[in-house]
């Protein structure tokens, strides 16, 4: 079973309005020991995020001298700095995801827009949560029993519909050991490969004895083959 967003997301945020002033925002992130907020209009939407980095922004940038640090910087980040309220410090369009969403794509997500946190929206775009990488991660909390119980049972019996009394399941800190002898090449890979994307698998050792090819030609109806000319 693969665990969506809503299985793992954090359902009490702390969010901020489009004219949230700065020196509450500073206020807020200290007295609620969070890294950002998400940002709404009037509607709930999720528009956008504002973050200790941002926020920053003012204290190291604002009175740096132009010549020296102006040029170099973007002009986003120029403006961010002089920001007053949230509309003016947020990053926007804001990384969002869906509650339906599999972990492993909000993992993914993460990485490739290198943020730390997802805002959940529902289909209107509408704060319904927030995801943080811890989150993403608590997957990998899974014990090793229960890793051994999936492949066994939904991947051996469940998908691959195969034997488990010809393979050998060991599961120790996430890393899944399979021994034995598939019945064919093909199903033995699709074995690895339903194995990895159990939740909490952190790795696969592939320890099959897989069947060898067979070496006999494969008979072509209606086709005669003649030898060499002597």
């Amino acid at each position: 079973m693969n665990a969506t967003v809503k299985d793992v997301m954090t359902t009490h945020v702390v969010a901020v309005r489009m004219n949230a002033p700065f020196k509450d925002m500073a206020a807020r992130l200290r007295e609620q020991r969070v890294s950002a907020f998400p940002v709404l209009d009037d509607d709930n939407k999720v528009v956008g995020v504002v973050s200790e980095a941002d926020l920053l922004a003012k204290e190291a940038l604002e009175y740096s001298t132009p010549g020296v640090v102006g040029g170099i910087l973007h002009h986003r980040e120029q403006a961010k700095a002089a920001g007053v309220t949230a509309a003016d410090l947020m990053t926007a369009p804001p990384v969002t995801i869906g509650q339906n969403e599999p972990v492993s794509h909000a993992a993914r997500l993460m990485y490739a827009r290198k943020v730390k946190r997802l805002p959940v929206v529902d289909d209107d775009g509408r704060l319904l949560g927030i995801v943080s990488r811890a989150d993403v991660l608590s997957v990998y909390s899974r014990s090793d029993e229960s890793i051994r119980r999936e492949v066994i049972e939904q991947v051996i019996i469940g998908t691959v519909l195969t034997d488990p009394e010809r393979f050998t399941v060991t599961v120790k800190d996430g890393i899944v050991t399979i021994e034995g002898t598939p019945e064919n090449a093909s199903l033995g890979r699709d074995i690895i490969g339903e194995i990895k994307h159990v939740e909490g698998v952190v790795s696969v050792r592939d320890r099959l004895s897989y069947p060898p090819k067979d070496p006999r030609p494969i008979p072509v109806s209606g086709l005669t083959f003649s030898g060499p000319p002597a």
